[in-house]
């Protein structure tokens, strides 16, 4: 029943995030386009550093406070709760292109982009995601269960916060508009990076490389690499292959926040290549 309620819940916020992104042409202003803008990178790196790279693959380290923190900015994109979206994700790498991946191109192009995340059978259908047995690891932290049992209700509190500051426009941009832009890019990294890029490694899957998903997806879009080393913190393996995330962990690393950062070696590079010779990561 818990389950059902949160499918519900998440076709109502597709939709009305939708809706109100309609609106954004008749609420324009620079004030609100360069606050979505920063809310989108906020957001976004929230889920590609936390719930991607931190938590699904546990790539790096960081103190619990910090962790927690990009772990709430990710909350506020309505992706779901770290929880959900953890062990979504880790379905999708154990099942990656088959018909248990919850959301496979193999399904339908609209189906893996966005048909799967209102699919209850799809999301809640197997023992794993009904009682998400496989993030033990979150369920034991009760931030994550707090987070998982109310995690709309922060964005709806960030609506409100933006609106009184600035009326519909920040709403409307701050949280509509941003709010959809995000949730296609991430969305276009299950459809998208699985049809149209380049495959470098010998994955035994559909994942691609795609430059542009690189950029808007703060280096999410390197996605056959990801799908080569699961565990790197770094995506964008070649300097030319611009990986926001990256840069950001790295930074903190440098500065003594995130440990024990996981990057291929080049014995696990020569295992996934097409050829003998594999780049080095420079």
């Amino acid at each position: 029943m818990e389950e059902k309620m949160e499918a519900s819940t998440t076709k109502f916020l597709v939709l009305a995030t939708h809706c109100l992104a309609l609106l954004g042409p008749f609420y324009f202003n620079w004030s609100a386009f360069w606050l979505a803008v920063a809310l989108y990178f906020v957001t976004g790196v929230g889920i590609t550093l936390s719930f991607h790279r931190n938590l699904a693959h546990r790539s790096f380290k960081l103190p619990r406070w910090l962790e927690y923190s990009f772990a709430y900015c990710a909350v506020l994109s309505l992706q779901g709760s770290p929880i959900e979206w953890v062990s979504t994700h880790r379905i999708l790498h154990q099942f990656t292109d088959t018909w248990d991946d919850p959301h496979s191109p193999i399904k339908g192009f609209w189906y893996s982009h966005i048909g799967w995340l209102v699919d209850y059978h799809s999301r809640f259908g197997t023992p794993d995601t009904l009682e998400f047995k496989n993030v033990g690891d979150l369920k034991k932290q009760w931030y994550y269960r707090f987070i998982h049992c109310t995690y709309p209700y922060h964005s709806v509190a960030l609506g409100i916060l933006l609106y009184t500051r600035g009326g519909l426009p920040f709403l409307v941009w701050g949280v509509g508009v941003r709010t959809v832009f995000l949730l296609h890019i991430t969305f276009s990294i299950n459809s998208i990076c699985h049809i149209w890029g380049k495959q470098v490694w010998n994955t035994g899957d559909l994942s691609r490389n795609n430059w542009l998903l690189g950029l808007l997806a703060h280096g999410e879009g390197w996605h056959n690499n990801h799908h080569a080393f699961e565990y790197s913190a770094r995506q964008g393996l070649e300097w030319w292959e611009i990986d926001t995330t990256w840069y950001i962990i790295r930074f903190l690393e440098a500065i003594g926040l995130a440990t024990d950062v996981k990057l291929p070696n080049e014995a696990h590079k020569k295992r996934k290549a097409f050829c003998k010779n594999s780049s080095t990561i420079q």
